[in-house]
Order: structure tokens, then C-alpha cells, then sequence
């Protein structure tokens, strides 16, 4: 096919030799499959993310750095140089993640190169060597759900190690490769150790994986995986090997009512944007 006006630049660069199709277009960015040389990979072009609140951009972006003062300055006033410096922020964060957590050996797509607003990175497979499903269009047994709930636990305890919370898992950023999940989407990650909403983050990811497996394996309901990991991390001693019990005994005490409604808020949102999301075609 003829490469969209965003590709074209890569394309005079020799980063990409063809364009075969478009796999995906959503409100975020539209990603192509690419021939590079003999590897055929995504190519994934950010659109300006307008539909984010400015609530969940200050939530995700707290403590990311920025070039200069002015950057930040222009971010806080939300001029146009603003909102630019804050979408190329947005986008290098993802670009930052994937590269930290692929060292990490967490399973996300590799990635290869980012370029005037492209990310080339892996396509991730299914068995058939064809673009891998969302979680969501697929559908498991009782003993599958068990079993790729366990491992994307423990790749959220891998991130978690390597110093990153998602933010944004659910089954819809969640590709069912050949050889079992991989996590994609990532520029709402967040630094564990510098945003103080990593912890409401982390649990209401872990929430998410244990209310889609939970609908196909019911006593994965019972388990509490997310307090259970946060409460290692926080007292240092979370490591990749860390045996999981998915029990968490809760103290007593005074309860946060802002951090209910804030959860309260934040359920809302994301049924909004799963709701879009099937809208659009799942």
C-alpha cells in the first residue's frame, strides 16, 4: 500500500522498506504492519490524545521530567508549545518504558526505533504467525484463564521490580501471542517510586486482570494479589522470584474517603472507555 504522509519520512530514511496494511486504527494512534528488510514489524503513529482529562494526564505525568523550565511552565499554562511538549512526553514515556522493561525481561513488544512520532517495534504473533488477539476477542477455559492470569501477575511484579506501574491494564491492551500474553500500550507508565498514585494504579491493574480471568475462573474473585505485591514492594523485599499467596490481611483504621471517590471516579472512566472501545469494534 501507499505509506500514510507519517510513514513516508521513514520510508526516505530507510527505516521502513514497505508498508503491507493498516492493523489498527483507535483514538491514541494508528498502528501499521511494516516490512523492514526480512523482519516484518509495527509501526505505530501517535495521534494527539485530546480525549485524556487534564485529572488523568497530571495523575500519570507527576514527576516525569521535562527538557526545561519553559517546557514546564508552557505545560502548566497549556499553551500549544505546551501541549505539544506534553504529547512528545507522553509519547517518549511509552518509548522510555518499553526499552526499560524489555531489558527487564518483562514480555512487551521489543522495540526498535522511535522517529518523528513513529514507534517501530515487534509484531507480536499468534500461532499462525498473524497479528495476536486482545485478550478480550479471545476466549479460555477455566485452566487457560488460571493459568495467564499467573503469568501476567507475575509480569506486573516484573515491571513493578524494574520500577514501573502500567496504569492502564485491562484486557483491551493485551495481545495473546503464540507463546502466551504480551502487554502493549504503555504511555500512561509510571514510575513506582516517584508518582504517588503508582500504588492506586498498580491495584486497580491488578483489579482489572482479576475481574476478566475472575468471569471464566471464579475463585480468582477471592484473591487480593495487588495489596498483597504493593506491601512486598513497599517494604523492599519484592523480587521476581517472590512466591505469591493472592491473600492480604487487612488493618483496621481510619477509612480515605477521597481515595474511595477518587476510585469511585476512576471506575467510571474506565467503564466510559470500554464502552468506546466495543463501540469502535472491540
Amino acid at each position: 500500500m501507499k505509506p500514510p504522509k507519517r510513514l513516508q519520512p521513514l520510508v526516505d530514511e530507510g527505516l521502513i522498506d514497505t508498508v503491507v496494511r493498516q492493523l489498527m486504527s483507535g483514538k491514541e494512534a494508528e498502528v501499521y504492519v511494516v516490512r523492514c528488510g526480512d523482519e516484518t514489524l509495527c509501526a505505530k503513529i501517535y495521534k494527539e490524545a485530546t480525549h485524556r482529562s487534564f485529572r488523568q494526564a497530571v495523575d500519570y505525568t507527576e514527576n516525569r521530567k521535562v527538557k526545561n523550565s519553559r517546557q514546564a511552565r508552557a505545560m502548566a499554562k497549556g499553551t500549544r508549545f505546551g501541549r505539544e511538549a506534553q504529547e512528545a512526553a507522553w509519547q517518549s514515556a511509552e518509548v522510555d518504558a518499553l526499552y526499560r522493561l524489555a531489558a527487564a525481561g518483562v514480555r512487551v513488544p521489543r522495540p526498535h526505533n522511535f522517529h518523528e512520532g513513529v514507534l517501530l517495534m515487534e509484531l507480536v504473533a499468534d500461532a499462525d504467525g498473524d497479528a495476536a488477539p486482545r485478550l478480550n476477542d479471545s476466549v479460555f477455559t477455566p485452566d487457560e484463564a488460571r493459568a495467564h492470569h499467573a503469568t501476567l501477575i507475575r509480569e506486573v511484579v516484573r515491571m513493578l521490580c524494574a520500577g514501573v506501574v502500567h496504569g492502564d491494564l485491562s484486557e483491551f491492551n493485551i495481545l495473546l501471542a503464540e507463546d502466551g500474553p504480551v502487554i502493549i500500550d504503555l504511555p500512561q507508565a509510571v514510575d513506582a517510586a516517584g508518582n504517588n498514585h503508582a500504588q492506586r494504579m498498580l491495584l486497580r491493574d491488578v483489579e482489572n486482570l482479576r475481574h476478566f480471568f475472575g468471569q471464566t475462573a471464579p475463585e480468582l474473585l477471592r484473591t487480593d494479589y495487588g495489596h498483597e505485591i504493593w506491601a512486598l514492594y513497599q517494604r523492599g523485599v519484592l523480587s521476581v522470584e517472590t512466591a505469591l499467596t493472592g491473600q492480604f490481611e487487612h488493618e483496621a483504621g481510619a477509612v480515605d474517603l477521597g481515595g474511595v471517590l477518587r476510585e469511585i471516579d476512576d471506575a467510571r472512566d474506565e467503564e466510559a472507555a470500554r464502552r468506546l472501545r466495543l463501540q469502535a469494534g472491540g
